[in-house]
């Protein structure tokens, strides 16, 4: 797909760094013109140059997820800017490995509210304007935590990512008829800055030992990924959850 008037647009939160920034290079690479959103706009600003310095077919944008109305500004600058969208990825988020017998009832709301809330922001504001367009893909990050309970996570973060599996079949649902699809990734441990931080090196070969694989899962597949379930062919697929964790969860 080449980069043209006609590209079509994505919108990645959390995309200045880690994992949001290689889906959103990914997206990019297939031709995609991508909004590069970021709680840090200075963040976002040169994650936009690292993909195009010319700026024409990137734009970065200040983005905090925990407020409704910033889904709702981007949107707006978004549809200013490029006069549609198309894809929208639900990546930014929150962790903390907090034991669970010491999250205080604010820390449990704070994180609750920035990785499951801002997924059903997204979902509602994007996904209202993609159904009345009849077209739209939007891609939610999960987690394995979700999954499991977590293992390196805090349970505000697992709690959160298991509802965003839910939240991802209920948008899913309510979308599917008007031409939306909404999807969702469950990566395992990836080699990633988040994982890196939550698990020093001392504990990375106790961590390799109980994937089934014996390896991190690589970024740039996962950004793959979204590029596939960002694709028009992608129709027949609404309400799933990809597992990517190197077989450490199998259903």
């Amino acid at each position: 797909m080449a980069h043209t008037t006609e590209s079509p647009v994505a919108l990645v939160t959390g995309a200045a760094q880690g994992l949001g920034h290689r889906i959103a290079a990914r997206l990019h690479a297939a031709g995609y013109r991508v909004v590069l959103s970021d709680i840090s706009l200075a963040a976002a600003e040169q994650a936009a140059l690292d993909l195009d310095a010319s700026g024409e077919t990137v734009m970065p944008l200040a983005l905090d997820v925990a407020r409704r109305e910033d889904f709702e500004a981007a949107l707006a600058a978004t549809l200013r800017r490029w006069g549609g969208l198309q894809v929208l990825v639900n990546n930014a988020a929150v962790t903390r490995a907090t034991p669970v017998m010491e999250i205080s009832a604010a820390e449990f709301a704070e994180v609750v509210n920035i990785n499951l809330g801002s997924t059903f922001s997204g979902c509602q504001v994007m996904g209202r304007y993609m159904a009345d367009q009849g077209y739209g893909r939007i891609i939610n990050m999960a987690s394995l935590a979700g999954q499991n309970g977590g293992t390196s996570t805090g349970a505000h973060y697992a709690a959160s990512k298991g509802g965003i599996i839910t939240l991802t079949k209920v948008f899913a649902k309510e979308l599917a008829a008007r031409g939306v699809t909404v999807n969702a990734i469950a990566p395992g441990p990836i080699d990633s800055p988040m994982v890196k931080a939550l698990v020093p090196p001392e504990r990375l070969p106790g961590l390799l030992n109980a994937i089934p694989v014996g390896r991190l899962g690589d970024t740039d597949f996962v950004g793959d990924l979204v590029v596939q379930l960002a694709r028009p062919e992608a129709y027949f697929t609404t309400g799933a959850t990809l597992d990517i964790n190197g077989g450490i969860f199998m259903r």
